[in-house]
């Protein structure tokens, strides 16, 4: 068996958190490839290595001196090194830094260092051989991913060994460094995992596995135990703070599991995620998996007489939104009437162009905006099973004097849509947890 470990900012923030990581990987043999990011925050008001590094490329473009702000990062690796005993000589890695940095070093090399030197530290901790990430993840020269090319190269340099990789960063034709986005190293564990076809992912952060709701609204919400992938798309998508779509793609693409685990708490299972789960039928589980939503959305409703039978009135619509450069999230409709729900910071630039157009080509006999709307999204992958879902969320919503604006449930059954003024978002989100949860 062999897991792909990928372990965030705050699990390497600092030696203690580096002991934690030895421990866990030691604990079982089939972890053997470790995915490292740049240290994060110790403490609320700390700094991430990753945004020092921005800042030293910021100070070093407009001629302005970076020391003050390298001494941290060096303070922080040195610090970390000496803490554990390390014999890697990581100063002279630093010197080397700061000496490019005042060379002309570009931004995207620079910032992908601090993967670079954590990958180098947690390499000798473990005793595992450091495996660079330009030396296998290619990039193509339109920044996608050659993972064709990747994968080989990966499976050529690591076998059936062990090894500690950097994340966030690959390399260009040309041989350029070239970055991820931010969160990237989630994406180099993925494709790590892909590439070595691991029969598991697990993704270690400072949270045990996702949550059913936001516990910014919700006291100490339920984790999700287990999600398909499916689910934990539209959970992402309706705002909940989970791993982005690319990070899981390569993973879900080969049908390996992804375990979303807490370093801090190595004995809490988490969440696991896979493409589907053979459930008993008698099982007593929890329909819904989680609550999630957005708020800020605008509902452009168009109104016409005898649209229901008109051919093109809905592919004109959506053209003049797509001219506008506004993307539509969601389509409720009636029968002579359609809805177009949008991101009111992407609709009200252009809300004047928008009407406009539409009044012209469409000729509508009223079209009406409604601003200030929030979305929440009620998923679970057993909701399809459950008569009268729709009905208790109108009920528990109606005993708290919530009045719905919109609902949608998609054709695939994994989630319901509810809109609702957004002074009652937060209430809305306690009051779906409260019915389908507790």
């Amino acid at each position: 068996m062999l897991k792909v470990l990928k372990f965030g900012g705050t699990s390497m923030a600092d030696a203690t958190q580096y002991r934690k990581i030895r421990d866990i990987v030691k604990s079982d043999p089939a972890r053997r490839i470790v995915v490292v990011s740049a240290a994060g925050k110790r403490f609320s008001e700390d700094n991430k290595v990753t945004d020092l590094l921005y800042l030293c490329d910021a100070h070093m473009r407009y001629g302005v001196s970076f020391d003050s702000i390298f001494d941290m990062i060096c303070e922080r690796h040195i610090g970390i090194a000496n803490d554990l005993g390390l014999k890697v000589d990581i100063r002279s890695e630093l010197e080397v830094l700061r000496e490019r940095i005042q060379a002309g070093l570009n931004r995207e090399e620079l910032v992908s260092r601090g993967e670079y030197l954590s990958a180098i530290l947690m390499a000798e901790y473990l005793g595992f051989p450091f495996v660079d990430a330009k030396d296998w993840l290619f990039f193509h020269y339109d920044g996608t991913v050659d993972q064709e090319k990747s994968y080989a190269k990966l499976r050529e340099i690591v076998g059936d060994g062990c090894a500690v990789i950097p994340g966030f960063y690959g390399v260009m034709p040309d041989g350029k460094i070239r970055t991820l986005t931010r969160g990237g190293s989630d994406i180099t564990g993925a494709l790590a995992a892909a590439a070595l076809d691991a029969d598991v992912y697990e993704n270690w952060t400072d949270v045990s596995g996702i949550l059913m709701a936001d516990p910014r609204i919700v006291d100490n919400p339920h984790p999700i135990e287990r999600a398909t992938y499916s689910e934990l798309r539209q959970l992402s998508y309706s705002g909940a703070q989970v791993l982005h779509e690319m990070t899981v793609f390569p993973v879900r693409e080969k049908g390996i599991p992804l375990n979303i685990r807490n370093t801090n708490e190595p004995d809490h299972p988490g969440t696991l995620v896979s493409e589907e789960f053979k459930e008993p039928k008698d099982a007593q589980q929890r329909f819904i998996t989680g609550i999630a939503g957005k708020t800020d959305f605008s509902i452009v409703t168009i109104s016409k007489k005898g649209m229901a039978g008109a051919v093109g009135t809905l592919r004109e619509i959506v053209e003049i939104f797509e001219d506008n450069t506004v993307p539509i999230c969601y389509t409720p409709s009636g029968i002579d009437c359609v809805s177009l729900v949008c991101p009111s910071e992407k609709l009200t630039p252009h809300l004047y162009s928008v009407t406009e157009s539409l009044r012209r080509e469409i000729k509508p006999d009223n079209i009406k905006v409604v601003d200030n709307i929030s979305i929440i999204g009620v998923v679970g992958r057993k909701m399809a099973y459950r008569a009268g879902t729709s009905g208790k969320i109108f009920a528990a919503l109606g005993e708290q004097g919530i009045n719905i604006r919109m609902i949608s449930q998609g054709p695939d059954e994994l989630n319901i849509l509810v809109g609702v003024d957004s002074k009652d978002y937060a209430q809305t989100v306690r009051v779906l947890y409260n019915a389908f949860v507790k």
